[in-house]
């Protein structure tokens, strides 16, 4: 069969299919209508509710996961050396504060203790000993005295026989020799009243070196108890204690460890004051002020929501703080958003609070509707300022 035999077959097939009517289009029905109409009312009513609720709630919720659980621990360090003799704690063992948690070798501070106490001994008995001496010192100054007095009588009687004998020679009753021998025995008595009067002096002034060398043992005495108080100190320190309640981690110490000033050996961690440090963004800190409640989510207990407030905001941004803090002058400048840390005080419940431990991750949302006014009032607060200027 030719093809003009079948364009001629086709032809009449084409005009009986265009000679018949079209078929009506499908038309939705009422119901579909009423649960279209539903179903827009339902999104419309939805994206007002959600409208409303970001404009009066959402917008002031400031969210960030960029926050972890945080404490104050201490680091164990001595402050002497020596051997480590006792180990007082055990890896994660809750303390007290006060509690003792190892113990250094003490022998070598107790010889120096008791040094120091003997030094002390001996600085007292000199003392004891130089009061002595006073004591005899006083004794012959007293005796100095007396002779002093037995040479002035003495010179006084050869004086007054030297002035009753004169006028008896100038009268021939007496010898000139007689008179000569008294006044020599006179001036005898006047050296001895000198020599007496010296003699007396040289003890009174014994007296003062005696009490000068009781100021240098007292001196030494002192010296000692201030090194004794010293060692006392080193002795307190071999034993090293809890400086308040909480747990210990990062145990490193073994019994037998030389140690030295300053060596870390455990860290005490109070699981009982524990904070959170949430690192918002720059352009969430606009409404947020110490004291708002916060609400705290945390991951490691399968997303459990505890209570919070905002204990206080950091004076700078993370980089600021940094080791090597950015120098925007200098190269490119590319603007990245900051962030600032957030110290968040956390108030869970004594059973929950028991399962929270430094480091964890968390997700912090604070309430900043308390301070949605605080904007308008520095904005008409800065154009008042920029009227007054003008």
């Amino acid at each position: 069969m030719t093809d003009e035999t079948q364009s001629m077959d086709n032809e009449p097939q084409q005009t009986q299919a265009a000679d018949q009517p079209a078929a009506p289009k499908k038309r939705m029905s009422p119901r579909a209508k009423v649960i279209l109409l539903v179903l827009l009312v339902v999104a419309v009513v939805a994206a007002l509710v959600w409208f409303i609720r970001y404009q009066t709630y959402g917008q002031y919720m400031a969210s960030t996961n960029d926050a972890q659980i945080d404490a104050d621990g201490v680091a164990i360090s001595p402050r002497v050396n020596g051997y480590v003799s006792q180990l007082l704690v055990a890896d994660n063992q809750d303390v007290k504060k006060g509690q003792p948690l190892a113990r250094i070798d003490a022998r070598d501070y107790q010889a120096q203790a008791a040094q120091a106490q003997a030094s002390i001994a001996q600085a007292d008995a000199s003392v004891e000993n130089v009061k002595a001496s006073i004591r005899e010192q006083d004794a012959a100054i007293a005796q100095a005295a007396a002779q002093l007095a037995a040479a002035r009588a003495q010179a006084a009687h050869d004086a007054g026989e030297v002035a009753r004998y004169t006028p008896l020679v100038a009268s021939g009753a007496e010898t000139r020799q007689q008179l000569a021998q008294l006044k020599l025995a006179a001036a005898q008595s006047a050296d001895q009243v000198c020599q007496q009067s010296a003699a007396l002096e040289a003890q009174k002034r014994r007296i003062a070196s005696l009490q000068a060398q009781i100021k240098q043992a007292d001196a030494q005495a002192d010296a000692g108890k201030a090194q004794l108080a010293s060692v006392k100190v080193n002795l307190d320190a071999t034993l090293l204690t809890a400086p308040f309640d909480g747990r210990v981690g990062d145990r490193t110490v073994q019994v037998g460890q030389y140690v030295q000033p300053g060596t870390r050996l455990m860290s005490v961690v109070p699981v009982h004051q524990l904070y959170i440090v949430a690192n918002f963004k720059e352009t969430q800190l606009a409404l947020m002020r110490p004291g708002q409640p916060a609400k705290i989510s945390v991951d490691a207990l399968d997303g459990l929501e505890v209570d919070g407030h905002v204990e206080s905001v950091s004076p700078g941004t993370g980089a600021q703080f940094s080791i090597l803090p950015p120098q925007n002058a200098t190269g490119n400048f590319t603007k990245i958003v900051q962030r600032v840390p957030v110290r968040i005080a956390i108030d869970a419940t004594p059973s929950a609070a028991k399962l929270l431990v430094p480091g964890l991750s968390v997700t912090v949302t604070v309430d900043t509707r308390g301070a949605k006014g605080d904007l308008d009032r520095i904005r008409q607060q800065q154009k008042q300022f920029e009227d007054g200027k003008h």
